[in-house]
């Protein structure tokens, strides 16, 4: 689902409306406006008094005066109330923030949230590369993209001393190849990419590799995550080369496996996996761990398995954009997004694992012992982080993944 970004515009010399609106109380009166000339008049045995038209004049002149005063007073006295409002823009993955976290943050801080999002990393770089100043505060972008956005400038170096609640992380995930002093990067979620399978079609031991799923037993039967580094990395896996190979020839070996992988491939999907696991409109494929665990809350058949080949582990992870206009706000955020008791509601929503080591303490057991959330540090070991790849490489992997998709 996609959300456009409104930000809200505050007129300087916009009245508030209000329901009660009553009108101002009248304007006192000057000591001056007795100094006057005036006229006695009698009429049927009384005197009146009125003013002389010059008296009138100059009473009318001062009066007027002081009541625009007045009143400018008035409506600049309101302005702040609407003006002051803070705000921070958000542009995130859909799934992974909850909405009362939200609300909650609203709540504590008074900080207005505007909350938008994105399908993959590319929509979000090509939207904020296209676009000067794109009003975005506060972005989560995978680990090979916090590489890629630094190194163009488009990430503000973090200011750690604004982040007390760093020390909740997980030290297995600080220091990452991508960000190695975590200058732009606050680790959030992670996840690895496994074979999902519904047991009710097949056993347990029947698959084990990602080389298994080219038999023909799998004819357009498949699920495979739209995202052609992962669907890449699968196929250079199965080679035996490394999810980050830049050799030309080998990333076209790729290719041609990947072409004879197609007539097995049912659908492409990365916002719906969740549900066409549970509804089993596929019933095997390739999938993030945390979803194959979100459908199996629903759908106990669905089972979960690292490849003997080993695996791609992602890591999306909270940075501040160097033109963020709202940055006290957006480090108020990533604070706040920092404390155990909102990373465990997080987690707890989305089903991914979380790179906070104090919230994780606080999962249900089931959940924090599940090895298909949280494996082995054995199976870890077989995993690779996508890394950053020069763009004359990309543009080749893309080139490939177009035409790839089209003799689908």
């Amino acid at each position: 689902m996609k959300l456009d970004l409104v930000v809200p515009r505050t007129s300087l010399f916009v009245v508030p409306r209000h329901t009660n609106t009553r009108r101002p109380a009248a304007c006192p009166r000057d000591p001056e406006d007795t100094k006057t000339s005036w006229i006695p008049r009698t009429s049927r045995g009384t005197t009146r008094v009125e003013r002389t038209a010059a008296g009138r004049q100059e009473f009318m002149s001062r009066r007027t005066t002081r009541c625009l005063f007045l009143s400018f007073i008035s409506l600049f006295l309101t302005l702040p109330i609407q003006a002051a409002t803070p705000i921070l823009n958000i542009y995130a993955w859909a799934g992974e923030i909850p909405d009362p976290v939200l609300r909650q943050f609203e709540k504590e801080t008074g900080i207005k949230i505007n909350f938008s999002t994105y399908e993959n990393n590319e929509i979000m770089f090509a939207k904020i590369r296209a676009t000067k100043n794109t009003g975005y505060d506060v972005l989560v972008p995978s680990g090979y993209f916090v590489d890629r956005m630094s190194k163009q400038q488009l990430l503000l170096k973090l200011d750690k001393t604004k982040l007390p609640n760093w020390k909740h992380l997980n030290p297995l995930f600080l220091h990452p190849t991508f960000d190695p002093n975590n200058d732009f990067s606050v680790p959030f979620l992670w996840s690895m990419t496994g074979i999902v399978y519904n047991q009710t079609d097949y056993t347990a031991n029947s698959i084990k590799k990602w080389a298994d799923l080219w038999g023909p037993r799998f004819y357009n039967k498949l699920m495979l995550l739209d995202d052609s580094r992962e669907v890449f990395g699968v196929a250079l896996l199965t080679l035996g080369y490394s999810i980050n190979d830049r050799n030309p020839e080998h990333i076209k070996q790729a290719f041609l496996k990947l072409k004879e992988l197609m007539q097995n491939v049912k659908v492409f999907s990365t916002d719906t996996v969740v549900s066409i696991l549970i509804d089993e409109d596929a019933t095997v494929g390739m999938a993030w761990n945390g979803d194959a665990y979100k459908a199996s809350s629903d759908n106990p058949n669905i089972k979960f398995i690292y490849p003997e080949e080993g695996f791609l582990i992602s890591s999306d992870n909270f940075s501040i954009l160097v033109n963020a206009p709202h940055k006290d706000q957006a480090y108020a955020f990533l604070n706040f997004m920092l404390r155990p008791d909102i990373a465990k509601e997080v987690a707890m929503f989305s089903r991914y694992p979380i790179a906070n080591l104090s919230a994780q303490k606080l999962l249900p057991e089931s959940m924090r012992n599940n090895p298909m959330i949280y494996p082995s540090k054995e199976i870890m070991q077989r995993g690779q982080f996508p890394m950053n790849l020069d763009d004359k490489t990309l543009a080749l992997y893309e080139k490939y993944w177009e035409e790839l998709k089209m003799s689908g």
